[in-house]
């Protein structure tokens, strides 16, 4: 290099991609490897079990004293409250981040399989 200007270029390649409501840049090679924690997934999880405490501690009565108390619609309570009955090690591999690909939160609050082993599907 001269002593005149100096410029140094870097290329970095990235690949933009969706992930619970927000982008996120993801590179190639071991960066890529790194956990896929989707922050909306895991803060409904959490609120679905604290959900699912409240009501079976008796601090509400029903679903619908909840979703008052929390300023939020019932049906939404309902959809949510379901992600509780998720099988263990599938609630364990969203809060890792290893949720397979394509798992989101409207998926999940569909009904799902009761059984945990048709879950896996």
């Amino acid at each position: 290099m001269s002593e005149a200007a100096q410029t140094l270029t870097v290329v970095i390649p990235l690949r933009v991609k969706p992930r619970g409501g927000r982008k996120a840049m993801l590179t190639p090679g071991v960066l890529a490897l790194e956990r896929r924690q989707d922050i909306t997934l895991i803060k409904a999880v959490a609120r679905a079990f604290r959900w699912r405490r409240m009501l079976e501690s008796g601090q509400f009565a029903t679903i619908k004293d909840l979703a008052a108390a929390e300023k939020i619609n019932s049906s939404y309570v309902s959809r949510v409250l379901r992600l509780t009955l998720l099988a263990p090690d599938i609630v364990e591999a969203i809060l890792d981040g290893r949720q397979p690909e394509g798992v989101t939160l409207p998926g999940l609050m569909e009904r799902s399989p009761e059984r945990w082993d048709e879950q896996h599907a």
